[in-house]
């Protein structure tokens, strides 16, 4: 049974930091691309960031490059999201998947296990 659990959300204020990490259990996530997804009250979920299997290519959501950067650790079987300059409109549940290939996408159709979230609240 494949799991994720997020951790490292958390209230902030704008112009902070947080690390998000995403640990993956049942599976190596070596041979796959992972990828981070955000979730707004009264929204859709929305892709923010996704790590390619071997960490050769990562791509961001145009409102988080230059602030968010994706990260892996493939020893611990965990992903990262490191969150600078966040914003109030970073406000969100946060979701770390497991991508079906190898490149990854923003597509969350193309995901197949999800984890429960993490919530991070930035305040102005």
């Amino acid at each position: 049974q494949v799991q994720l659990v997020e951790s490292g959300g958390g209230l902030v204020q704008a112009g902070g930091s947080l690390r998000l990490s995403c640990e993956v259990s049942g599976r190596t996530i070596s041979n796959i691309a992972m990828g981070w997804f955000r979730q707004a009250p009264g929204k859709e979920r929305d892709f923010v960031a996704v790590i390619s299997y071997a960490s050769a290519r990562t791509s961001y959501a145009d409102s988080v490059k230059g602030r968010f950067t994706i990260s892996r650790d493939n020893t611990k079987n965990t992903v990262y999201l490191q969150m600078n300059n966040l914003k109030p409109e970073d406000t969100a549940v946060y979701y770390c998947a497991v991508d079906r290939g190898l490149w990854g996408n923003s597509n969350s159709e193309e995901y197949d296990y999800w984890g429960q979230g993490t919530q991070v609240t930035v305040s102005s």
